[in-house]
């Protein structure tokens, strides 16, 4: 099952709604990534509100594709871990590190946005 990924000017939008298997979370992976080069995103925004479970795989590839955001350029911010989740990560010595993570999609996009307006410098005749 592939995750639509919307854009939004430079920044990505993914909302994961349903259980991912192993493959549809790695072609996940692999299509945020290949989005991100192909349009010369500044950021990314991966909801996540509608997960019930994130495992230990889940978690790595969540962080491996943050990693790789920012290698590419693009910041990115992991939205809508519900409580459950946070506590099940936090007891399995996991947890979203290589993201910021906040409340919902809206603070997602205000977070990119401030972070990608601090970078203002790598463009400074206001290209963003």
């Amino acid at each position: 099952m592939r995750i639509p990924i919307l854009r939004l000017g430079r920044i990505l939008l993914a909302s994961i709604q349903v259980e991912l298997s192993d493959a549809d979370v790695m072609q996940f992976q692999s299509d945020i990534v290949h989005k991100i080069a192909e349009i010369e995103a500044l950021g990314v925004a991966i909801d996540i509100s509608a997960l019930e479970i994130v495992d230990s795989y889940m978690a790595r590839v969540l962080n491996d594709t943050a990693s790789m955001a920012h290698l590419l350029g693009a910041e990115a911010v992991i939205s809508g871990v519900q409580p459950y989740v946070a506590m099940t990560l936090v007891e399995m010595g996991r947890g979203l590190l290589g993201a910021d993570c906040v409340f919902d999609l809206e603070q997602a996009i205000a977070r990119l946005n401030a972070r990608i307006a601090q970078r203002a410098d790598i463009f400074p005749d206001g290209e963003a």
